[in-house]
């Protein structure tokens, strides 16, 4: 039974009858560009073929009654009252509908089951997921115009100011503007982008460590510090300014610590750019070899991996046909992401997961994955 089908019985069961319609929102795995987002730099994500799943009925009043399938739990609100209450994941939904309400879009009530399919805290945002999904569902009930670039923002904004987690713009832009083949370049300082086709021949798979993240919210205010103080030596307003010509010319001048972090989100920028063009132009190996690089980078410079991630993404580079690895994410625990030939998929799977586990006594989960459209309304 699809995830649809599923996320349609659990409606039935709980409300009775059938609902309107069901929307979908992806989660995400980037490609390359890590830690150039909050530096006006460039990111190259894909949505993939994990999402959140919401089927919906349309109430005709302001009530929002929404069953949680994948925590059992009921949640609601009134759409002309309400407010944030505790940590929760209805919080998310609120926080769209709060973002809705300010650009004066008219809101009506709906209830509706979601079931997810993104591991949750596993760095593939299963929360873009579930706001993008929530933005999707209120567009269907409401009837208003689906604008891909502001729900992105809506989102972000749900995260930024209603549930007060800091952070960049990729994750709600490729929940929201994702295409079925494509990678999406993103300029995160002018939201603009363009789609990218993947090379023929190959597939990302996703690689989860299971280790989690502990150390990410003081390091990443750290490292965002020191990106902002390059970038005042500079005397522009984000590194991305800064030219790698510029950089490497007056390189000597920083302390040794600001210099690895802005060598870091400098290169991965021209690596970003590059990457997009020998996708375009099907290069698939140069595309790995990129990868391979914004990898050391990261671990060596950015100082944001770990020792489960380093063992997996050196794993994946043994085995024949993988063409390029790298962590993923914020780092410090959550996911690498290999670009393996097709043909070798079966046995890099088998081989990387064996591996890993008999090295660090942790079973790790790997997901075949590949891009799939953003958020969306699904043919009954």
């Amino acid at each position: 039974m699809s995830i649809q089908e599923q996320v349609v019985r659990e409606f039935q069961k709980y409300f009775g009858g059938e609902p309107d319609e069901v929307v979908r929102a992806p989660g995400r795995v980037n490609l390359i560009g890590e830690h150039t987002d909050y530096n006006g730099g460039f990111v190259l994500p894909m949505a993939i073929n994990r999402a959140m799943y919401m089927a919906i009925r349309y109430r005709g009043d302001k009530e929002v009654h929404i069953m949680s399938a994948d925590f059992h739990q009921p949640a609601h609100f009134n759409l002309e009252d309400f407010s944030y209450i505790k940590p929760h994941w209805v919080e998310y939904i609120k926080g769209v509908a709060n973002g809705l309400k300010s650009r004066d879009l008219p809101l009506v009530g709906w209830e509706g089951v979601m079931l997810g399919n993104v591991p949750r805290g596993s760095g593939l945002s299963s929360s873009a997921a579930l706001e993008l999904a929530a933005a999707k569902a209120f567009s269907e009930v409401s009837n208003f115009d689906w604008d891909p670039v502001d729900m992105a923002v809506v989102g972000q904004e749900a995260e930024n100011n209603w549930v007060g987690v800091n952070c960049g713009i990729m994750d709600q832009m490729i929940s929201s503007c994702g295409k079925e083949g494509h990678a999406y370049l993103l300029d995160c300082r002018s939201l603009k982008g363009r789609h990218v086709p993947l090379p023929e021949g190959v597939k990302v798979v996703i690689l989860d460590t299971g280790t989690r993240r502990g150390l990410v919210d003081s390091a990443y205010n750290e490292r965002r510090q020191q990106c902002e103080e390059a970038a005042a030596f500079f005397g522009v307003e984000l590194l991305r300014d800064v030219s790698p010509e510029l950089f490497f010319e007056r390189a000597e001048e920083l302390p040794e610590l600001t210099r690895k972090r802005a060598r870091h989100v400098i290169t991965e920028d021209q690596r970003t750019l590059e990457a997009a063009e020998v996708m375009a132009a099907g290069n698939a190996k140069r595309l790995g070899e990129l990868m391979d690089a914004s990898h050391i980078s990261l671990r060596d410079d950015f100082e944001v991996s770990n020792d489960a991630l380093n063992e997996i993404v050196e794993l994946s580079r043994a085995e024949p046909g993988c063409l390029g690895a790298r962590m993923t994410g914020a780092g410090f625990g959550g996911c690498a992401v290999a670009l393996v030939e097709d043909h070798a998929v079966d046995a890099f799977v088998e081989n990387v997961m064996s591996k890993y586990q008999r090295e660090t006594q942790t079973d790790p989960a790997v997901y075949v994955t590949e891009a799939t459209q953003g958020a969306c309304r699904l043919e009954k």
